[in-house]
């Protein structure tokens, strides 16, 4: 139940607009009250989470929908009556932030209402409930709220319900949506056919805002039709401290994999871009880039073939480089030799200003 996001259309001014725009987006999760309930008609995803303020409209509702309230003892009939229940609770004090957890534990979802700025309301009871089986969503207006609430303590909230009239924030908000969904990449094997030293160039590499794992890394290549998955620098360095939040990517021409099928050339990444931080799974999760670092290097072409296409990634010609191999592990790049398998990523090629296109294109 991890990153819901219910869409909140009780108090909608403008709902003739808004509402058909979220049943043609990726929201699945619409709460309403009872009365718009009984009366509307939406996509069969659609599922309603239905605020009721008295046991009489319990027998209104189908068994499948979320019954949500503020009243912990009309919440403990539904629950008798075979309904999933959510509590609605604003915090305006310490007493109400106990309330909440020691009610909101007894049913399948807390929701809760900040009265002010500060997330610490959250942040704690994301302590209270996390071996629980309650999720807790945090009711927003913004993306900006909705990053937050999903990055509090590491682990963030289970949820958000946002709440907006505003079109271009709920557009913006179903953009991270399918962002969110990107799953997974197939990565393929990719046999070393190449290996060259070609002497001095300039080498970016792209510092994060976040901490990378061991087996995470991100996709470099000179074509657009594919790349390497060289590492995270989270691996044993003999003379210097581990800098998990950096990937040493390659000269500076190369394409780097980014979130919506993109790509960016090194030299175009600034403080804020997002970029794919992709594991040895296939595993991907968007990141935001806080510096990009340019020096110049000896650089190491290393090429390779998978399905057929060749591929290459220009990495600096040093041994503290890692490029994963076909199995996870990751080999250091001065020792990588031909007739060695890589882990690597291939598409079609053909792209414009970092946007996958369909054209004749021939990439050496």
């Amino acid at each position: 139940m991890k990153n819901l996001v219910w869409f909140d259309a009780r108090s909608l001014k403008n709902e003739e607009i808004i509402l058909p725009l979220i049943f043609n987006m990726h929201f699945e999760y619409l709460l309403v009250d009872i009365s718009a309930y009984k009366k509307m008609n939406c996509p069969q995803k659609m599922k309603f989470i239905v605020e009721v303020n008295d046991e009489e409209s319990l027998r209104e509702l189908d068994t499948t929908v979320v019954v949500l309230a503020g009243n912990n003892d009309l919440l403990g009939k539904a629950m008798d009556n075979g309904y999933r229940t959510a509590l609605y609770k604003r915090i305006t004090c310490q007493e109400d932030m106990n309330i909440a957890w020691k009610e909101g534990e007894n049913h399948d979802f807390l929701v809760i209402e900040l009265k002010d700025e500060t997330n610490i309301p959250l942040e704690l009871l994301i302590a209270r409930l996390q071996n629980k089986n309650t999720a807790l969503l945090k009711k927003v207006k913004t993306l900006e709220e909705i990053e937050i609430a999903f990055g509090v303590m590491e682990v963030g909230s289970d949820g958000v319900l946002f709440s907006c009239d505003d079109v271009k924030e709920i557009l913006e908000v179903n953009k991270y949506m399918s962002q969110s969904e990107l799953g997974k990449l197939e990565l393929v094997k990719a046999k070393v056919t190449c290996v060259e030293h070609i002497g001095m160039g300039y080498r970016s590499c792209i510092d994060t805002t976040n901490i990378m794992q061991s087996n995470e890394g991100m996709l470099i290549g000179s074509t657009s039709n594919g790349g390497l998955l060289v590492s995270s620098e989270t691996h044993f360095l003999p003379y210097m401290e581990l800098r998990p939040f950096r990937v040493n990517a390659g000269a500076v021409h190369s394409y780097v994999w980014a979130p919506d099928g993109m790509t960016y050339y090194l030299t175009e990444l600034k403080a804020g871009s997002k970029v794919l931080c992709v594991d040895t799974e296939g595993n991907t999760r968007v990141v935001s880039v806080g510096r990009v670092k340019t020096e110049l290097r000896p650089l190491l072409k290393i090429e390779a073939e998978a399905k057929d296409l060749k591929i290459n990634a220009i990495v600096q010609d040093d041994w503290h480089i890692r490029i994963f191999g076909d199995n996870g592990e990751v080999r250091n790049a001065s020792t990588i030799k031909v007739g060695d398998e890589l882990l690597a990523y291939v598409c079609s090629g053909g792209r414009h200003v970092g946007v996958k296109i369909e054209e004749s294109i021939e990439e050496r």
